[in-house]
């Protein structure tokens, strides 16, 4: 055993409870409301990384080099996801170098600001023996069940997915049945789709002896695959593919139609397991409502089933200005530039000496007085000087009564991050959601109401409520007909009553022909009418 005793306020060496298995009880707690707030520039970076991290590119294809480079500047904005996700890419390599230890260290950070997921990261680590951490799956627990308690949703699914067993089967499983769903519930109302799924697969084993317990595991399992749960989506693929032939099917019959449209959701979760299909019921509703036509286009259906948002005012991207190009020691190349402070303070050099240090120089008069000194110091340009080399002293454009110049230093360039030009949704050129003519008329209704017309609808609670911060999210939508309830966020264990949420209706409903519903992209507020 290494002797880590000068190392113990490291957060990797942090004295924690032992894993209990049989705790008696666990409150939910949500990584939402404990994470660090995270600024609209950081977010606007880190989404131009996650775009640059294309799933229709082959990872070989992908510029993890640039996608580091931008998570580290977002990083240093405060963003704690950039952060979380360099630290993967150092851990494995990609796009910088490899380091194990610069892994753990960013990870470190991240478990002093009290971000969940970072315990749970470390858990990882120690699971795995990663870099100089020693392979220990009961301290990987003891980091796991912290992380758990934090509000960790990955924690929360891991461990309360080991607690459901018949019997203790140290070390993959125990009986508690009882605490494991509670920490299941409460990553499933976060959103985890691996939750659902989890909770889904519980129930419809109870179905085996319980023919009520079929109903809620056929929920979960569709839920789910809302919330991006490939493993839900090909697990009702193939039990409407066979039907009730296993005691442990939800499917009350077999049906085809439904079976081949969970299975291509399934295999697009397979390729982007970013995506979310709020809207699955446009498409794809439980039975025993009728499954609307569809003609078979794979993307049709995806795109359907996804969240939506507002087309852009405009698609035209403007044109950045050309920059002058410049050589020699002028010369900064592309995609750098220098800093908004030097990296080291130093004085103001006059043109008779050297540079001290190496970097990029620029000539100022010391008192200018006309407006031709004026515009002689605006015209000046950071030039670059190697340590030791003497300045510029032909002083071109002035003469010799305009008295002497300094040479201020402006430091080493450095690597700039392209701002993003919000003329595309991120969401969108990732493929996550995708834009739609949404109502131009505004209709809300409070969730306690029947739904007063058929069409995609978007759910939002006041800022002030206490579970704003998890519940207020870009997917939170729903494909509701005309007549039927509006989701409960109490069927997700929300503390919110249907009472307190507010639908605004986006349109979006599926076009009408004759008494056939077919599936489609847009739809009219006539055909919405007609549902």
């Amino acid at each position: 055993m290494k002797d880590h005793s000068q190392d113990a306020a490291l957060p990797r060496f942090t004295k924690l409870e032992a894993f209990n298995p049989h705790r008696p009880d666990f409150a939910c707690k949500h990584e939402a409301d404990v994470n660090p707030p995270i600024s609209a520039e950081a977010e606007a970076i880190f989404q131009q990384a996650l775009m640059l991290d294309n799933h229709d590119l082959w990872p070989a294809q992908r510029d993890y080099p640039k996608i580091a480079t931008l998570y580290e500047h977002a990083m240093k904005l405060g963003h704690w996801k950039a952060q979380f996700n360099l630290a993967g890419l150092y851990l494995k390599g990609i796009g910088v170098p490899q380091d194990t230890e610069k892994a753990i260290v960013l990870t470190e950070e991240l478990m002093r600001k009290g971000v969940p997921a970072a315990w749970d990261n470390m858990g990882a680590y120690y699971m795995g023996g990663v870099g100089p951490l020693e392979q220990d799956a009961t301290v990987a627990y003891a980091f796991w069940q912290k992380a758990a308690d934090m509000g960790s949703m990955a924690a929360q699914t891991y461990i309360g997915a080991k607690l459901l067993a018949a019997s203790d089967q140290p070390p993959e499983a125990w009986a508690n049945r009882n605490v494991g769903l509670k920490m299941l519930e409460c990553a499933y109302a976060q959103g985890d789709g691996r939750a659902g799924y989890e909770l889904g697969l519980d129930y419809a084993i109870l179905g085996q002896t319980d023919k009520t317990k079929k109903v809620p595991a056929l929920r979960y399992f569709h839920e789910a695959a809302k919330l991006g749960s490939e493993r839900a989506a090909n697990f009702l693929g193939v039990d409407f593919h066979s039907g009730p032939s296993t005691a442990a099917s939800v499917a009350a019959e077999v049906d085809k139609s439904r079976s081949e449209r969970y299975m291509v959701l399934g295999d697009a979760l397979f390729r982007n397991s970013d995506l979310r299909f709020p809207n699955l019921d446009k498409v794809l509703p439980l039975p025993p409502a009728k499954l609307p036509m569809w003609n078979g286009d794979k993307e049709t259906l995806i795109n359907a089933a996804k969240a939506v948002v507002p087309k852009p005012a405009t698609s035209t991207k403007p044109v950045a200005p050309s920059a002058p190009v410049r050589t020699g020691r002028a010369y900064i190349p592309d995609g750098w530039g220098l800093p908004d402070k030097p990296q080291t303070p130093v004085p103001a050099q006059y043109e008779t000496t050297s540079a001290p240090l190496d970097g990029y120089w620029i000539a100022r008069l010391m008192r200018p007085v006309t407006e031709r000194h004026h515009a002689w110091n605006v015209a000046q340009v950071p030039l670059r000087y190697e340590k030791g080399e003497l300045f510029d002293r032909s002083r071109p454009g002035l003469r010799d009564d305009d008295g002497r110049i300094q040479f201020h230093y402006l430091g080493q360039p450095v690597e700039q991050a392209v701002p993003i030009v919000m003329t595309e949704h991120p969401l969108v050129v990732r493929g996550i959601v995708r834009y739609g003519d949404l109502a131009s008329l505004p209709r809300e209704c409070n969730g306690h109401f029947p739904c007063p017309q058929t069409g995609i609808w978007s759910a939002s609670v006041p800022p002030n409520h206490p579970s704003s911060s998890i519940f207020n999210q870009w997917h939170q939508q729903a494909y509701v007909t005309r007549g039927l309830s509006f989701p409960d966020p109490e069927a997700h264990h929300l503390a919110i009553g249907s009472h307190e949420v507010t639908w605004y209706w986006l349109g979006q409903a599926n076009e009408m022909r004759g008494d056939v519903e077919y599936v489609s992209l847009g739809g009219s507020q006539i055909a919405a009418d007609q549902s």
